[in-house]
């Protein structure tokens, strides 16, 4: 999760990267909705009930940070979308010695191909811009090479970016990546267009409201205003939100309104592409109680760690 005070039309610029980046894609009908399953609490469910609780309220898609090892045992016979990514701090070993790489997917993936099923490998979250930033493309070639390696082609290799990527970001006309990043950016999406792989994106509207409330409307923020041409195209956000308490803006109503609108709207036929619904994935599953360091971030949970949930959504 990256705060940034970027406004909300940004995205239309990712997007465009990512009609590039999918421009060899067929297209297919997906099950839009996924949710983020963070583990930074230590009063949340085992991951059996976590899966019973995906699997209770329709959610086939998820995300995990890492590849936890009792996560992916309990993904088996689920049939559970899966977003699984690397550390940050593995990035740069594994774009220095493809036997790094090699090892990660010999201990992450082969033990639990025929079991959990994978859909991405996230090399990285949010590492673009960083000092970090050089070594995704490489870390992404050299997880790649192993899977191959592995005879496993069924898995794609990406990276997550926040909209920090940006330099020049409204209006949406005039947007484009910042200098920092446009390079390594650009290298990336060849990479992932080549291999049929998307970028995923990590946004939040709320930081935008919470950050300029003067100039964006909450009704805009909430999707109850829509963006002309947002929905147009494909993108798999791979994080988006509302805490429901915590800082100005925060509330139990504004993150339900904010969660079934995007829901509602990520899961519409395009015109354009009307094969594709938008890959969504909510942040996050649980509220995180050793989640930080600001006090909202411990709030964006659908459910509590009791699994009750903080409010009632429709994910279908």
């Amino acid at each position: 999760m990256a705060t940034s005070n970027i406004h909300y039309s940004s995205i239309a610029i990712v997007i465009v990267v990512l009609i590039v980046s999918t421009a060899f894609m067929v297209p297919t009908r997906v099950t839009a909705i996924g949710v983020c399953y963070g583990r930074l609490g230590d009063n949340l469910p085992p991951p059996p009930e976590v899966v019973a609780l995906f699997e209770s309220n329709q959610i086939d898609r998820m995300r995990i940070y890492e590849p936890y090892p009792d996560v992916l045992a309990a993904l088996a016979g689920s049939n559970i979308g899966l977003i699984v990514g690397t550390l940050n701090q593995d990035v740069q070993p594994l774009a220095l010695d493809i036997s790094a790489a090699q090892t990660w997917v010999g201990t992450n993936i082969v033990p639990h191909i025929n079991n959990a099923n994978f859909r991405y490998i996230n090399v990285g979250n949010e590492i673009i811009p960083s000092d970090m930033a050089q070594f995704v493309l490489p870390a992404m070639s050299n997880v790649q090479s192993a899977l191959v390696a592995n005879n496993i082609t069924t898995i794609k290799v990406t990276t997550s970016v926040a909209t920090t990527v940006l330099g020049v970001s409204y209006p949406p006309s005039a947007g484009d990546f910042s200098d920092a990043t446009k390079e390594i950016i650009n290298s990336i999406v060849h990479f992932l267009a080549v291999n049929e792989a998307p970028l995923l994106v990590n946004m939040y509207p709320y930081f935008a409201y919470k950050d300029n409330s003067n100039d964006i409307s909450l009704d805009y923020a909430l999707f109850n205003a829509i963006r002309v041409g947002g929905a147009s195209v494909d993108v798999v956000v791979s994080e988006s939100g509302w805490p429901s308490t915590g800082d100005f803006g925060a509330s139990v109503d504004n993150a339900y309104i904010y969660n079934q609108n995007l829901i509602n709207h990520v899961v519409k036929e395009t015109p354009k592409k009307p094969e594709v619904a938008i890959e969504t994935y909510l942040f996050a599953l649980f509220n995180e109680n050793q989640k930080g360091p600001a006090d909202l971030e411990k709030f964006f949970g659908l459910f509590f760690p009791n699994k009750t949930p903080v409010y009632q959504l429709k994910f279908t």
